[in-house]
């Protein structure tokens, strides 16, 4: 990967290595914001919640599910999905797909989805990944600038 490369990814200007602002502006020029931050860190929280929850002693435990693998495997991927969004972000919505099905699926294998905390946060952040679009303009940006032209078309038609 070259410095450029390096530049566009992280939000430097031009590759000499000093923070500036990157061609889609200041407000996108974060790592974070390059990519689905918030819906890959949620899932892979709610797997690290239901891995955890594994382990709960067995006066804690309401659904014991299935024994063996398939109570770990599941919230281990989906662990690992969350983690492949937040540093791949261009297959989030394979990645999306399988955590919001590996979500549901510890239903049945891992202590009523990790006493559901687990699901809700796995579900809720595999959500949040599959409707994010990269470089998309800010909301408020969008707003002012339909303002803008409305008001000079309204002015012109005046």
């Amino acid at each position: 990967m070259t410095a450029t490369q390096v530049g566009r990814e992280f939000g430097t200007s031009g590759g000499t290595g000093g923070p500036g602002p990157s061609s889609t502006g200041a407000a996108r020029s974060t790592p974070r914001a390059k990519r689905p931050f918030w819906g890959g860190l949620l899932l892979t929280l709610g797997g690290t919640e239901i891995l955890l929850t594994e382990k709960a002693s067995l006066k804690v435990v309401m659904h014991v599910g299935m024994q063996g693998l398939a109570g770990y495997l599941l919230p281990t991927v989906m662990l690992l999905c969350g983690l492949l969004i937040l540093f791949n972000p261009t297959q989030r919505l394979f990645y999306s797909i399988i955590g919001i099905l590996l979500s549901l699926g510890t239903w049945l294998t891992s202590n009523l989805g990790g006493f559901l905390i687990g699901l809700l946060l796995g579900a809720t952040g595999s959500c949040l990944t599959f409707g994010w679009l990269p470089d998309q303009e800010p909301r408020r940006g969008l707003l002012r600038r339909r303002r803008t032209q409305s008001a000079t078309a309204d002015s012109a038609a005046s």
